[in-house]
């Protein structure tokens, strides 16, 4: 079978979209190409922080004594460890965030707590940041809309999770 004869059984084999599903997912890839750097816009030019290291401070705003092992961190976060380290130091460099040891505790692990300060800078950033959401994202959606969004968001994040191999979870932001 000559290479041209395989490609053209490849093609045929592809469960091409439908014209309705190409409008689709031409929407979500418009919507992912906008909205987040629509969102990290208004944070840095409010704050002085990207989406990330927002996320980063939220997460710590809600575990108990406002701590987190970094691995568990960089999960809620949705980053690579290494990106992750990056955040913490320059949050650090801000006194928003302390890294420390977890050796005493008989691991190797770091954590990373927020400080009153990176509290305090956490609650002046976040009533910009909800306006920001709601207003390209809450107030143009339905509740119903915004209820199958929130539906359809979890679903493709869970089937990406389970198909990134562990490598990719850990060492990249693939």
């Amino acid at each position: 079978m000559s290479t041209d004869t395989s490609r053209a059984a490849a093609a045929r084999a592809v469960p091409w979209l439908s014209a309705r599903q190409q409008r689709d997912w031409r929407a979500l890839v418009a919507l992912l190409m906008t909205l987040p750097p629509a969102l990290d816009a208004q944070l840095k030019r409010d704050a002085g922080v990207n989406a990330f290291e927002y996320h980063v401070l939220a997460a710590l705003s809600e575990a108990p004594a406002r701590t987190l092992v970094l691995s568990d961190l960089a999960e809620l976060a949705q980053g690579s460890l290494s990106r992750l380290s990056h955040a913490i130091t320059r949050l650090e460099k801000s006194g928003w965030v302390e890294r420390r040891s977890c050796a005493d505790r008989g691991g190797r692990r770091t954590e990373a707590r927020l400080t009153d300060a990176g509290l305090a800078t956490l609650e002046d950033i976040a009533p910009g940041h909800v306006r920001e959401a709601r207003r390209l994202v809450v107030d143009v959606l339905t509740p119903e809309q915004l209820a199958a969004l929130g539906d359809a968001a979890r679903a493709i994040t869970a089937a990406t999770m389970a198909e990134a191999p562990e490598a990719c979870r850990q060492v990249s932001d693939c």
